[in-house]
């Protein structure tokens, strides 16, 4: 492995999290959609029971909507850095559904402020459907971008590539509806865990029927990609069945049903993590088949940076992650525990915690001091050493730098912290 290597891994796991995470935020607001037909001409019985669906939803993706965008720009930060000429390609010629992209995200944000903001039913149906309707398009419109890129409809250059033609493919089609279908599978399994741990046992069995009917709906799609894939992109494909790309479509595959005999049998937890690891899976399986290219005649080794942009790059993002992972960490340690759950229905006390309930963990000084003096040596051996082996230790004491900051500040105790303060 060269250094130019590593800024893709941490491409990948973010588009693996950001999928995950943002791919369930927008799940919620898919099954949000499925409502509007009951709110507006459904019986009361039908009407009250969507309400519950959709406030749910809100409820259960309220905390970490915003977060899970953190994503999505520390992807499109590193890759326009690491490589710039791949991400100058990629942001010209598909900039139609780039834009797509991202007024849904701003018109969903939009819709979560503005709805904060009212009462009348009316408005609130009109800011659900904005809300609604962005999350399906955002997707699909992303998944369509990953699609020009397998189906190789992205030239080398400024804006290089038909404006239109070159996402509208059968590859990207089919991406961008696979988008949609494993949010909207990622959401069902998500909240269907949600209203288990809050009681909500008819919530439950209708996200838990949804999680199933969306995993047979992604798994449909995703066979049908195969079947495109040979036609459109055998170098793709021929990699991705037979290739390096292999480990990660088994591992999908055996997620996927794995996640789907728990949700059978109603172990929401454990689906959560399967559900997660067939993401992951899906996106290795591409990453294994597409290299060493990135686009079209540009390998990952004549996109990359300098040397010395590549080795500030991962030195700033271990920084970040010391303090980013931590934060995310507590976040959802606190959502998962039930913390940001209405008052009463866990039994937890919604007191805030104090600052030195949240400072209390980073006493723990030989772990911060470790990260610290791991952060140091991946900065000295990447940016004096020229040797292979010195760089891949310098990565490796960068990885450790921002594991042991995770441990340092550790956000599970925290999150126990909180539930024994309640």
């Amino acid at each position: 492995m060269h250094l130019y290597d590593v800024p893709v891994i941490f491409v990948l796991i973010g588009l693996a999290l950001y999928v995950v995470l943002g791919g369930a935020d927008f799940g919620a607001g898919l099954w949000q959609l499925a409502t509007l037909p009951a709110e507006r001409r459904g019986s009361a019985a039908a009407r009250q029971r969507a309400e519950r669906i959709r406030e749910h939803a809100h409820h259960a993706m309220g905390p970490v909507w915003e977060a899970n965008h953190v994503w999505l720009i520390f992807v499109l930060t590193v890759t326009w850095t690491a490589y710039p000429e791949a991400f100058g390609s990629i942001a010209s010629t598909l900039a139609v559904p780039l834009f797509i992209a991202a007024l849904g995200v701003i018109a969903r944000g939009v819709a979560y402020a503005l709805r904060s903001g009212t009462d009348r039913p009316a408005e609130l149906a009109r800011i659900d459907t904005v809300f609604a309707i962005s999350s399906l398009l955002t997707p699909f419109a992303l998944g369509a971008v990953i699609g020009a890129i397998v189906s190789e409809r992205v030239p080398v250059g400024n804006a290089a590539g038909h404006l239109f033609s070159s996402w509208t493919g059968p590859i990207s089609i089919l991406v961008g509806a696979l988008a949609v279908a494993v949010s909207a599978y990622l959401a069902a399994v998500y909240l269907a865990a949600d209203a288990a741990r809050a009681g909500e046992r008819d919530l439950t069995e209708t996200f838990r029927t949804r999680a199933l009917f969306a995993a047979a709906i992604a798994g449909a799609v995703a066979v049908a990609g195969l079947v495109v894939l040979h036609g459109d992109a055998h170098r793709i494909y021929h990699r991705l069945v037979e290739g390096p790309g292999l480990p990660g479509l088994v591992i999908s595959v055996l997620a996927g049903l794995s996640t789907v005999a728990l949700v059978l049998s109603r172990r929401f937890d454990l689906a959560r993590v399967s559900a997660a690891l067939a993401v992951a899976g899906m996106i290795a399986g591409w990453a294994g088949a597409q290299q060493p290219f990135l686009l079209h005649d540009l390998t990952l080794r004549q996109a990359a940076a300098p040397h010395e942009t590549i080795v500030l790059l991962l030195v700033a993002i271990a920084a970040g992650a010391v303090i980013l992972f931590p934060s995310l960490g507590l976040l959802f340690s606190l959502v998962l525990r039930g913390r940001f759950d209405r008052p009463g229905e866990t039994g937890l006390s919604s007191t805030p915690a104090t600052i030195a309930d949240v400072l209390r963990p980073t006493r723990h000084g030989l772990r911060a001091r470790l990260a610290v003096g791991g952060l140091l040596g991946g900065i000295g051996l990447l940016s004096v050493a020229e040797a292979p082996w010195a760089h891949g230790v310098g990565v490796a004491c960068l990885f450790a730098a921002m594991i042991l900051g995770f441990l340092a500040v550790d956000p599970a105790g925290l999150a126990a912290s909180e539930d024994r303060n309640a």
